[in-house]
């Protein structure tokens, strides 16, 4: 497959990047396969795959809350382009895979194992137990369901690379010993569930005043996406969902032992949505009983570090790819 495409050996740039995007990425998009599967409790999940015969290592990339398999074009373009297949899917409740409440905007799940749960469909689906070398590379809430995925069940895989895994929220110091209980209580009081105080559907955030990323470039084409296919969008999110949320990030604390394969923590050195205190406390745990755990630290990176500034974002490109090289054939 995908042999008339140019074979990357550098990283795509902001300079650059509408005119790859519109062009080279496109072209690679057009031969992405798409699909659906059924999960146990009978909601879809939308995934996606590029695969070529010449490749003999694969990546399974599990986004973030909010997002969608789109978002990734650049990313997935890049990664294939160095020697990687490519697999993915969107979350239950987001993306085009199925929606959970009568407001399709909302973030929410029952149960955060129902998205551990998604994931061993998932990989039971790509019959990844006959591939011989596969990774996981997972982005913030994606972190803590691979974390819980792992510590549930038999590992496969070779590698686990964390970028900005949501380990603990960015909140007020008072807030941190009652955030889950009272998010437990509020998710109580009503059979419908309800926006966290301050939070409603997706808003179009100016570039000025977001807090994902420094990259003019690569932040407005992730919302000329969403605004484009607005079945993609998502707003913030319901008291249960933090609840869940806040009870997985706790077990995925308390479980470190369970992970023993190598792993990279990879911080984004000014992240304002996700608690790097948290993700420090985790790694120090983790490390006692896992000499392969590596952290490092993206200075002065926003949170969504593959769509940053070139000067951030190469920086993480360079230690994936380093990492998932030590330790794949």
């Amino acid at each position: 497959m995908q042999d008339h495409l140019p074979q990357y050996q550098l990283y795509t740039s902001e300079k650059d990047a509408n005119q790859i995007i519109n062009r080279d990425i496109e072209r690679f998009w057009e031969n992405m396969a798409f699909g659906t599967v059924r999960t146990r409790d009978k909601k879809t999940l939308r995934w996606c795959k590029c695969i070529d015969a010449n490749h003999s290592k694969s990546l399974l990339i599990i986004n973030g809350r909010v997002e969608s398999i789109e978002k990734y074009r650049e990313l997935f373009f890049e990664l294939f382009n160095q020697g990687y297949d490519i697999y993915s899917y969107d979350h239950r409740g987001q993306g085009l895979s199925s929606r959970l409440t009568s407001d399709p905007q909302m973030g929410y799940v029952d149960w955060f194992n129902d998205y551990t749960d998604d994931l061993h469909c998932i990989i039971q689906h790509f019959n990844f137990n006959e591939h011989s070398d596969v990774a996981i590379l997972a982005h913030s809430m994606g972190g803590a369901i691979a974390l819980r995925y792992l510590q549930s069940y038999p590992s496969i895989f070779k590698a686990l690379i964390l970028t900005s895994p949501m380990l603990g929220f960015t909140m007020p110091w008072y807030l941190r010993p009652v955030a889950m209980f009272y998010a437990q209580i509020r998710s109580g009081l009503s059979s419908i569930p309800k926006y966290v105080k301050g939070y409603g559907p997706y808003t179009n955030t100016p570039f000025n005043s977001n807090p994902l990323s420094h990259s003019q470039t690569r932040y407005q084409c992730y919302r000329r996406l969403y605004l484009k296919k607005p079945e993609l969008q998502l707003g913030g999110p319901s008291y249960r969902w933090v609840w869940q949320s806040l009870m997985a990030v706790k077990q995925c604390y308390l479980m470190t032992r369970q992970i023993d394969l190598p792993v990279l923590v990879m911080q984004a050195g000014n992240d304002l949505i996700v608690d790097n205190s948290a993700q420090d406390r985790f790694f120090s745990k983790l490390k006692r009983t896992n000499p392969k755990a590596r952290l490092t630290v993206i200075k002065e990176a926003y949170h969504e570090l593959f769509f940053e500034s070139d000067k951030y974002r190469d920086q993480a490109l360079a230690k994936t790819l380093d990492f998932l090289q030590q330790h794949m054939k």
